[in-house]
């Protein structure tokens, strides 16, 4: 047998290790390459980052699932050199060679990601401008305080589920759904809204057997609600695209929804549950954030850094041959953009211990024309949704050791599986009857941005004992300070404007 990547240098060449070789249950592939799936990948994908930073530089061969060979982008410069040069490294994927010659085939798990789609984040030049326009002007549509409403709204009601409970698992309970509940209020079809479709969405970029169903699954429900906008507008996502002067067809319209839901779901229901199990896990990280050395935008800025929600993207395929990171690419090779190595990479990040506050230079959100456009609408969940929750339930702790806790993922996401937390069991909050704001934003308002500013900083209590990074005296515990729900039928001005902030 040969090994995929034929016209790589020898250093990536070799005999398939034989079924009894100790390579086979270490993610060994044919020629020698490591797999980007299977049990090693994740179980510990840093290692495996580490490992091919050391074998191949800042650009490594590895084999996809089914042993599909691509080049992961490790190094940090030249993820952006190649997401920044679409001239070079297309977003096409009709340009893969494995699918020309019919080495990837068209059911293969990861089929819904790289199968060729009329929409933006496939399409390049002029056909990429209005297609991507008219997905940004319709963003731009979206109210940033109807939409955090919306948020704290959706919030306050998963917490009521299980607040009189003292206890919770924040994965299943609230990181994977309040993303779909928020997303499918803005993009217009809340009664969609179900576990099966949040089991679907979280399905679809696992590269499992179910895959491919899960996706029709969704695009069914897009495309009842395309149909529905055609011949009912509403003020909503969905009735902006269908009207849109970039004329879409259904299927364009239809097609952006999903990659607008699914990529805004999978990414937001990560970045929550990886805030808060920073939260949970890491005393200097709640300290700061206790003691008002930190806000929460920051918090989920500094986990973008360290905890990515996507940590690597299937989506570059090179134009012709080239060079990158002194590997030789070859015309229709695949690339993947390597988002949580990039951002650990030494030569931008040195000591991984070192606060990145202030920093957004992280590939997250990946970089250049298809950079997402909806960032900030995840980061506003995420802000909204984690300060909801540290308000109603401020004295949350870990309910089972950290060495219990456990991921799965494979090689475009790595998510908690659970998060079993404690806490004083609280009543439920009164939910306010009068009817949600519309997401559109009137002709009257200003440009808004959805990612929340330097918000006036208010304090969440850590666990006793813990003192607050750079904090010149001992920790003050509840009753003793001034930011605690116990005062919240008081609120001072700063709480007040918090609040108003939050969509109260």
């Amino acid at each position: 047998m040969t090994t995929p990547f034929q016209h790589e240098p020898g250093s990536v060449t070799g005999p398939v290790p034989p079924p009894q070789c100790p390579a086979h249950g270490m993610g060994i592939g044919p020629g020698g390459l490591r797999r980007l799936y299977g049990p090693e990948a994740e179980a510990d994908p840093e290692g495996l980052y580490d490992k091919l930073r050391a074998e191949h530089g800042t650009v490594a061969p590895v084999l996809l699932h089914q042993d599909v060979p691509a080049w992961l982008v490790l190094g940090h410069s030249e993820n952006l050199h190649m997401t920044r040069t679409p001239s070079q490294f297309s977003r096409d994927s009709r340009r893969w060679r494995g699918l020309q010659d019919g080495s990837v085939a068209p059911d293969h798990p990861l089929a819904p990601l790289f199968t060729w789609q009329p929409v933006c984040s496939f399409a390049e030049g002029a056909t990429h401008e209005r297609l991507r326009g008219a997905v940004t002007d319709s963003m731009a549509r979206i109210d940033n305080r109807g939409v955090r409403r919306h948020i704290n709204r959706y919030s306050n009601r998963l917490v009521n589920d299980f607040c009189q409970a003292g206890r919770a698992e924040l994965v299943t309970q609230f990181a994977e759904r309040l993303p779909m509940m928020v997303m499918c209020a803005i993009i217009g079809m809340p009664e969609e809204y179900n576990d099966r479709l949040v089991q679907a969405a979280r399905d679809m970029t696992r590269g499992s057997e179910t895959a491919v169903a899960s996706n029709a699954y969704v695009i069914g429900a897009l495309d009842r609600l395309v149909q529905r906008r055609r011949e009912t507008p509403a003020e909503d996502f969905a009735t902006w695209l269908v009207e849109h002067p970039a004329d879409l067809t259904d299927k364009e319209v239809s097609e952006h929804l999903r990659v607008v839901l699914i990529v805004a779901y999978e990414t937001t229901t990560n970045l929550i549950a990886n805030v808060l199990r920073m939260v949970l896990t890491d005393p200097r990280f709640r300290a700061r954030l206790s003691g008002g050395h930190m806000t929460v935008p920051e918090a989920v800025e500094q986990t973008l850094w360290d905890e990515p929600p996507f940590t690597s993207v299937l989506g570059r395929w090179a134009v012709g041959d080239t060079e990158l990171g002194g590997q030789q690419i070859k015309a229709g090779d695949a690339l993947i953009v390597g988002i949580a190595p990039a951002n650990t990479d030494p030569a931008v990040r040195p000591d991984l211990s070192v606060s990145m506050e202030g920093n957004r230079a992280h590939l997250a959100f990946s970089s250049g024309p298809h950079e997402c456009p909806g960032q900030d609408i995840g980061r506003a969940i995420a802000d909204v949704g984690v300060d909801a929750l540290l308000m109603r339930l401020p004295d949350l702790e870990l309910g089972v050791d950290e060495e219990s806790l456990h991921w799965a993922g494979n090689f475009m996401s790595r998510h908690l599986v659970d998060l079993p937390v404690t806490f004083a069991p609280t009543p439920q909050q009164e939910i306010d009857a009068e009817p949600l704001p519309a997401v559109s934003r009137s002709k009257a308002q200003a440009d808004w941005q959805v990612s929340s500013p330097a918000a006036p900083r208010r304090p969440v209590p850590a666990p006793a004992g813990h003192v607050p990074a750079g904090a010149a005296g001992p920790y003050t515990e509840p009753g003793e300070g001034a930011a605690i729900p116990a005062q919240r039928s008081r609120p001072t001005l700063w709480q007040a404007v918090a609040r108003w902030w939050n969509g109260h």
